[in-house]
């Protein structure tokens, strides 16, 4: 990596590390490899969203000509948001592509992913199903995205009845996570089941 990119990058990771801001919205960074050509970053769910309580972890590549290009990044942790790939975690924000300046930092870009999951775009998806259920059923969308939230990014469960059922399909001998993928399967293709 450019000698340019390598002390930015440290500083900036430093700045992550020392903001009270980052701190206080829960925003975390650490290094995978000691060239800090790779860093893995977590952000908490906003409150009053359904992703509230969840913990995402990202995937942040610095590239060679950084700053000068924005990072590369994507969610880990499986999420349910327009923006963000279901599948495979890519995410369509504009600074991460055509708006990046090169006074951006990595604060910015973490403070902005925990952003856009308090304000969806979904006229400008990364992923079509999951921006179809927020504009055509927003209380199912909320729904699924708050079980994934559970599921996947530990988010304390909302729902007594959710639960009651998990509860219930463990006593028939179900294993909790399996339970868990089949509700979240049925909730997104609206079925239900009569536990």
């Amino acid at each position: 990596m450019a000698n340019i990119a390598v002390q930015r990058i440290k500083r900036e990771f430093k700045e992550v590390l020392k903001s009270e801001e980052t701190s206080k919205n829960q925003i975390k960074v650490d290094l995978v490899d000691e060239n800090f050509t790779e860093l893995k970053g977590e952000i908490a769910g906003p409150p009053d969203t359904p992703y509230e309580g969840g913990r995402y972890q990202l995937e942040i590549k610095i590239p060679e000509t950084y700053p000068f290009n924005p990072p590369k990044v994507r969610f880990i942790t499986k999420i349910w948001h327009p923006n963000i790939s279901s599948v495979t975690g890519a995410i369509c924000l504009d600074i991460l592509k055509d708006q990046w300046a090169a006074a951006m930092t990595l604060r910015t870009v973490l403070l902005s992913l925990q952003a856009l999951l308090a304000a969806a775009e979904p006229d400008d998806p990364q992923d079509a199903v999951v921006a179809n259920q927020y504009k055509q059923n927003p209380e199912m969308f909320k729904q699924t995205a708050r079980l994934w939230s559970h599921v996947y990014a530990g988010a304390p469960v909302s729902s007594p009845e959710y639960t009651r059922k998990i509860d219930k399909l463990c006593a028939m001998g179900f294993d909790k996570v399996s339970s868990e993928i089949t509700l979240c399967l049925l909730l997104f293709t609206n079925q239900h089941i009569f536990v």
